[in-house]
């Protein structure tokens, strides 16, 4: 067995592969069958299969086809998936947003603009608002901590010449009697969700109802490409619309797909492991110079933080000038 344990075709072959049968039996236990019998039964073969291949075939290429094949056809089933827009969703998310440009202009129907007494208690308010393009200064980003220091999720929020803000947060579309788990949320349990909101629901939520720490970032983003930015949000909000999509917590979540839409508009950021550990994503845009380098760090973070402006803002229409009284503006650089 030490032998076998050495052998190039081990490490690079059967290792992998092993690996996979077990992610595999995961997925179907997961995403397979609502029966646990049938479900726990149906995850035993592939781990079962390709193991048992692995160390009782010979040679060595008839044990990898084997397995390779017992994995292939659980890849299969999973990848043939359906997400839909038709389930019985959770109150918060049960409306899909819908965009219609007309030049400068864009009309956005179900903007969320709920008014909260607690987390699961709220009026429910889903406006149509009418944007104006050429109007958009800039962009903000905010960071909403929850537990640890390493993970956040983080908001985008677009600021109008008037002062108005428009926030969208990428988030899991949840049915009714599901909450969120970050292991369920590697597989094929949540679709893919937009919320397009006013910043008093969607941030107000985080920082006065579920007791979250959150810190606003003003961007150092030129007017023209934070429109670009927007628009292509906006286009993908069409998009999910018409075609549903699985929410990933690993390659389609509330930040990995905030870079997708800014490598569309302005290609070249490379990925880095605070884009995946996204906590720590403000010391990133630090390191990176899209936000405000001019006084340390450390300083700059206790700055940002928010949640006590929040929770005295409350109920204010005037929500989002209050929590930015302090935060100004960096230079834009085009």
């Amino acid at each position: 067995m030490s032998r076998l344990l050495k052998t190039p075709l081990y490490v690079f072959g059967a290792l992998p592969l092993a690996l996979v049968s077990l992610w595999g039996a995961a997925a179907i236990w997961v995403d397979g069958p609502s029966d646990r019998l049938v479900a726990g039964g149906l995850a035993a073969i592939p781990p079962l299969v390709t193991i048992g291949s692995i160390l009782f075939l010979r040679p060595w290429s008839r044990a990898l086809v084997v397995g390779g094949l017992a994995v292939a056809v659980v890849i299969g089933w999973w990848l043939s998936l359906e997400p839909s827009n038709d389930r019985n969703w959770m109150p918060d998310v049960a409306q899909q947003p819908a965009v219609r440009f007309d030049g400068d202009l864009v009309t956005i129907e179900n903007v969320r603009n709920f008014d909260y007494r607690s987390e699961t208690d709220f009026d429910e308010n889903w406006e149509t608002r009418t944007y104006d393009l050429s109007q958009i200064v800039g962009a903000d980003l905010f960071l909403s901590y929850w537990g640890s220091p390493w993970i956040a999720h983080t908001i985008a929020s677009w600021e109008f010449a008037d002062g108005e803000q428009l926030a969208i947060s990428i988030e899991t579309r949840k049915e009714v009697g599901e909450s969120y788990s970050a292991i369920l949320g590697f597989f094929r349990q949540y679709e893919l969700y937009y919320v397009v909101a006013d910043e008093r629901d969607v941030v107000r939520l985080r920082s006065n109802y579920r007791g979250e720490e959150v810190h606003l970032y003003r961007m150092v983003t030129p007017p023209e490409f934070a429109r670009a930015l927007l628009v292509d949000y906006l286009e993908k909000v069409n998009s999910l619309a018409a075609q549903p999509e699985w929410y990933n917590a690993l390659t389609h979540n509330c930040t990995t797909t905030i870079r997708l839409h800014a490598e569309h508009v302005a290609p070249g950021n490379p990925l880095d492991w605070r884009i995946l550990v996204n906590g720590k994503l403000d010391e990133l845009g630090y390191a990176r110079g899209t936000i405000d380098t001019s006084i340390p760090f450390e300083e700059l973070r206790e700055k940002t933080d928010i949640t006590e402006r929040a929770k005295a803002a409350d109920q204010s229409p005037d929500f989002s000038r209050l929590i930015r009284v302090g935060l100004r503006r960096p230079p834009q650089h085009r």
